[in-house]
């Protein structure tokens, strides 16, 4: 290999692994680790890559009854981004493994499961006996949750730094989510509310009892009563919601930490709030998704028999 060779090849090897970057930069952490899971119980169920369309429509068809729709699917793009990153023909696109997505979707119908919205009275509850460390970080974390309409992955990826406090309330800065995969970020105004469930004092609270001034804004807590350095992680809001809930005397296993921002959506939609104003708390970039909510659990509001019985 001569000299300009030797440079072509190395400013081919520089520009892939920037290129590499940039495409691992695409998606999110938690859109990346989504795909990794997929990917690793193909490998694990017996898939290998590269896979012929035979063994992904297998895989497939022996799963459709376990799992939703859209999980295959999501599944089936992750195998498919293997095959690409390494310059290999996907058999994702082929007629066979298409034509088992397609039979899948319409025989299986799985329902998807939709948990229970915390509504603000039973926010209220949750949180009016919390004392310590502990039982005021729930209160913020509830409390936030709640009324910013927050996904989990959203709430624990806040730091202090994207909390201003202002006249009015606060205005939490969210960096990125599931709907903003560009990371362009959107501001979530939080006003100061009367009474002891305000959730502008319940941030302060806990930033005073945990002297935190840096770093995540929601933390794990050891048994000690100690505030560790590591945020808390998507699964930790969906255990807390359902320690409070049971505390309450509800059924954990109908809530999850959806059920935060499901509540606002529906307690909103129930006071009369307009859907583009629900919108712009959630971050939903169109009614029908935020429609949903509303319709599965408003069944009893305005409901025709009331009107005629």
């Amino acid at each position: 290999m001569n000299s300009n060779q030797t440079a072509k090849s190395k400013k081919t090897s520089k520009m892939s692994a920037l290129v590499n970057q940039f495409v691992q930069a695409s998606l999110s952490e938690n859109t990346r680790r989504a795909y990794s899971n997929d990917l690793q119980h193909f490998i694990n169920w017996g898939g290998r890559i590269p896979a012929s369309a035979e063994t992904v429509a297998t895989y497939l068809a022996e799963h459709a009854e376990k799992f939703s729709f859209g999980t295959l699917s999501r599944r089936v793009v992750a195998i498919s981004r293997a095959h690409n990153s390494k310059k290999l023909k996907s058999p994702t696109q082929s007629d066979l493994v298409k034509a088992t997505l397609i039979g899948i979707r319409r025989t299986t119908g799985r329902v998807q499961r939709r948990v229970r919205p915390t509504l603000l009275p039973q926010i209220q509850a949750m949180v009016q006996d919390a004392v310590g460390v502990k039982g005021i970080r729930d209160k913020a974390l509830l409390l936030t949750g709640f009324s910013g309409a927050f996904r989990r992955s959203e709430l624990v990826s806040i730091q202090v730094s994207d909390v201003q406090f202002v006249e009015e309330g606060i205005v939490i800065h969210l960096r990125r989510s599931k709907t903003d995969q560009a990371g362009l970020g959107r501001d979530i105004a939080i006003p100061i509310m009367r009474g002891k469930y305000c959730p502008v004092k319940a941030i302060k609270d806990w930033l005073k009892i945990s002297d935190i001034s840096s770093g995540a804004l929601f933390r794990g807590i050891n048994r000690h009563g100690q505030v560790r350095s590591q945020g808390l992680s998507p699964q930790s809001v969906a255990l807390i919601v359902k320690e409070r809930v049971a505390a309450i005397g509800l059924d954990a296993k109908q809530f999850s930490g959806h059920s935060l921002r499901a509540g606002l959506v529906t307690s909103a939609a129930i006071n009369g709030v307009s859907s583009f104003k629900i919108c712009q708390q959630t971050g939903h970039k169109s009614d029908a998704v935020m429609q949903r909510y509303i319709r599965d659990n408003n069944l009893f509001t305005d409901n025709p028999l009331g009107k005629i019985w």
